[in-house]
């Protein structure tokens, strides 16, 4: 659409309040948005579309602007990401500016710029994985997530979801890993399908639904689900138990799991309990210490595996919240162990990049827990019919097309 001096405006208003980082982006747009009904669906499209890139490319679009400036930043991702010309943008963007950003080169700038990551996390990129290896995880972060949605395979076929999107006129395709898994083009107002409303899929990355075959749930078990949140892998786990057995819901925030009844109501579910955890050391989960035969720990992390949905996270966070991140990941995966009975499996994942919050938090654990052997991740998706190779999961935005996950397994002795 025409870029007008009103419509920057506004985007330079709405990008002034993120790069607060006060909060999550995706809350301070919405309720930018709030405030702001009078904007349009195309205005709100581009002013969305655009602030977002921003995020993504902070970095790069600094140093090609030579400013930290909103409406810089702005200039830059116009003329950089979205193909606008100077002309298009006369009388809206200074031509000193204008000519800066059309004359910077990409090819001169420090590899962390190129990445469009913050000095320190490029660094541990890097010391892990390699220059080169760590610029191609970084890059495959840039672009924003496909829309994903997992079938509720308890109650239809991936088969007949396709076919209905089809008749609707909306281009899907099944994701190539997991067996739930569909990638819709674009993004369509799913919340609004009828598939979506009778719980027959939910919005949910591939990445993501693999944790449930990892865990492997069976029929008639008890089950938890450590790090509930809104509950999207309880869920999946859920539906792998055909409703038999009985699921734990487990957070510390009572909001983030009162979003969990309506869905299970309207996937049909009706074994999920949900419990408002007090901390590690809640009275409830220890009665139910080794009487488990299954329990997923996605513990709270980085979030650097999602920064395709979210950018900020990469400029919000930093080193001293890392070392905090791993030793509550730490204390939690030692709380939710204490759950699991003899023969049982514990499943620790998380949706982060680093070593330091996934294969160092495992190793430790290991470590310390003798009792608990690892199991290969391989070999348990394997009896899934899902091929992925390694002794643990590891999940990466420029392999496999998904956000970026770990996943280590145990059997309790």
């Amino acid at each position: 659409m025409r870029v007008t001096r009103q419509l920057l405006g506004r985007a330079e208003e709405a990008l002034g309040r993120l790069l607060e980082f006060s909060g999550p982006a995706d809350e301070t747009v919405s309720r930018y948005f709030r405030e702001h009904r009078e904007l349009g669906r195309q205005e709100r499209a581009f002013i969305a579309e655009t602030i977002f890139s921003v995020l993504r490319r902070k970095r790069s679009l600094e140093t090609a602007a030579g400013s930290a400036a909103a409406h810089a930043l702005l200039a830059a991702a116009l003329l950089r990401l979205q193909g606008q010309s100077a002309r298009s943008l006369e009388g809206l963007v200074e031509p000193e500016l204008a000519a800066r950003i059309r004359g910077a080169r990409a090819e001169a700038w420090p590899p962390a710029v190129r990445a469009d990551l913050p000095d320190w996390l490029w660094q541990r990129l890097a010391a892990e994985n390699g220059d080169e290896e760590a610029l191609r995880i970084a890059q495959g972060m840039l672009n924003a997530a496909p829309l994903d949605l997992r079938v509720n395979l308890a109650r239809t076929t991936r088969e007949a979801v396709l076919e209905q999107l089809a008749r609707d006129g909306i281009e899907a395709e099944p994701t190539p890993l997991s067996p739930a898994g569909v990638r819709l083009a674009g993004k369509p107002a799913i919340n609004r399908h009828e598939l979506f409303r009778t719980g027959l899929v939910e919005v949910q990355d591939e990445g993501s639904q693999l944790l449930a075959w990892l865990v492997a749930p069976r029929r008639g078990e008890m089950v938890a689900d450590y790090c509930a949140g809104a509950g999207g892998k309880t869920l999946a786990l859920a539906m792998l138990m055909h409703g038999a057995g009985r699921i734990y819901a487990f957070d510390v925030s009572p909001k983030r799991l009162g979003a969990l009844g309506p869905r299970a109501a309207r996937a049909g579910i009706s074994n999920v309990h949900s419990v408002v955890l007090a901390g590690n050391n809640d009275a409830r989960a220890g009665r139910l210490a080794g009487k488990l035969d299954r329990v997923l720990v996605d513990a709270p992390c980085s979030g650097f595996g999602t920064l395709r949905r979210n950018p900020d996270f990469k400029w919000r966070l930093g080193p001293a919240a890392i070392d905090e991140l791993v030793a509550k990941q730490s204390g939690i995966l030692q709380a939710a162990a204490r759950l699991v009975k003899p023969g049982g499996r514990l499943v620790y994942a998380t949706c982060s990049l680093l070593q330091e919050e996934n294969e160092s938090v495992a190793d430790a654990f290991a470590a310390a827990q003798p009792e608990f052997r690892p199991l290969s991740s391989a070999e348990l998706l394997a009896a899934q019919r899902i091929d992925l190779p390694g002794e643990r999961l590891r999940l990466w935005p420029h392999r496999h097309g998904t956000d970026g996950f770990f996943a280590a397994a145990f059997a309790r002795g």
